[in-house]
């Protein structure tokens, strides 16, 4: 095998890599990447075996053709240090060696024969969906915030995707809970879609958000019960989903919260995050005194001391309520308009958080005990 690839383009392919293989994997094939040089392209692929990713490059000039596989994160690591734009020349010059060249650098890693490296079966048979890859972009990114750490209840550590109908109106529908607080957002669709309902996991959402995140066109979604594939222009990610039912969460969507305070949506996202500063755990919570059109804001710790802040605010009645703070800043963070909403019903029931310049994504946060 022998081609020559622009550093930027190689640098790219194999940071996308270094996000599916695992740092500490025990099977030393699984912290190579899969280089095959052929029909005039290069298809560089990693994998964790619960994950595969496939990326393709055009702008390439293959001399021969071939294939074998190598450390990702040690070839990454070279490649992004060389310099910037110019000419690589790799070639394998043995069956365990592969020489990458660059100006006056030359390095010869090792590799293991490309035989050894996994691949599954990510022929689903489903049908096609295709979706703008920023509406999907923006859904995972306002439900990624809520997924649950807890390895105990594997079912919430990840965004449950599935198809919803209102007012005769069909949409990709993605919601997230750690059951403190929970994230739903959905994306209009043209037409009714025969969408199996799965669960994300994590891993796979973050490394989707990686390739989102400089792509504009669209994607295609092709899924399982057990599989998901996501097709770009370049590159292929497909995953196995998690096994596992997610609970109803359309009952925990508060019904009878009528109290609603209105705010301006900065104002109130940078004093909860200066009033949170004091404590440097957010278990303490920030306190909620509510009067009528004022809103205080305090933390107490006892180690580090006490903050305080006054917001003017649209409200009509009095109430005290504590929440985490950093579930308020996540929340927050995510608002696109100008104001934020908060729906509130008594100091133990969950309140209710709405963008009113984004009817399509609602969050819902416990009350701390205090």
């Amino acid at each position: 095998m022998r081609f020559s690839i622009n550093q930027k383009e190689l640098q790219e392919s194999l940071g996308f890599c270094q996000n599916v293989i695992e740092r500490r994997s025990t099977l030393p094939i699984l912290s190579n990447v899969l280089i095959q040089a052929r029909d005039a392209k290069l298809k560089i692929t990693a994998t964790d075996l619960d994950m595969i990713f496939i990326h393709n490059i055009s702008n390439v000039e293959i001399n021969e053709e071939g294939e074998t596989t190598t450390n990702s994160s040690i070839m990454h690591d070279i490649v992004r240090k060389f310099a910037a734009g110019k000419k690589i020349n790799v070639e394998t010059i043995s069956d365990t060696k592969l020489q990458l060249e660059s100006e006056k650098s030359i390095f010869k890693l090792n590799c293991i024969d490309s035989k050894e490296f996994p691949l599954f079966e990510d022929d689903l048979g489903g049908e096609d969906i295709i979706i703008n890859s920023q509406n999907f972009l923006k859904l995972l990114n306002k439900c990624k915030f809520s997924i649950s750490n807890d390895e105990t209840r594997h079912y919430l550590s990840g965004i449950y995707l599935h198809s919803t109908n209102s007012e005769e109106k069909n949409y990709l529908t993605a919601v997230s809970t750690d059951s403190h607080r929970m994230s739903i957002s959905k994306t209009r669709l043209n037409e009714p879609i025969n969408f199996e309902p799965i669960i994300l996991p994590k891993k796979t959402i973050y490394q989707l958000c990686s390739l989102l995140e400089n792509f504009n066109g669209n994607i295609k979604i092709i899924n399982s019960k057990s599989k998901i594939k996501f097709v770009l222009n370049n590159s292929t990610l497909s995953s196995k989903v998690i096994d596992g039912k997610f609970p109803n969460y359309i009952q925990v969507v508060p019904k009878n919260n009528k109290k609603k305070l209105e705010a301006d949506l900065e104002l109130f996202h940078n004093s909860v995050d200066r009033v949170a500063s004091v404590s440097s755990d957010k278990k303490d919570g920030v306190r909620f005194t509510l009067s009528k059109n004022k809103l205080d804001l305090s933390v107490n710790n006892a180690n580090s001391g006490d903050g305080k802040e006054s917001l003017s605010v649209n409200f009509d009645h009095d109430l005290e309520i504590s929440f985490n703070s950093k579930y308020l800043v996540d929340v927050s963070s995510q608002l696109e308009g100008e104001n934020i909403e908060i729906f509130f019903n008594d100091i133990s029931s969950p309140a209710l958080i709405k963008d009113p310049s984004d009817f399509d994504s609602i969050y819902v946060i416990m009350p701390m005990k205090v």
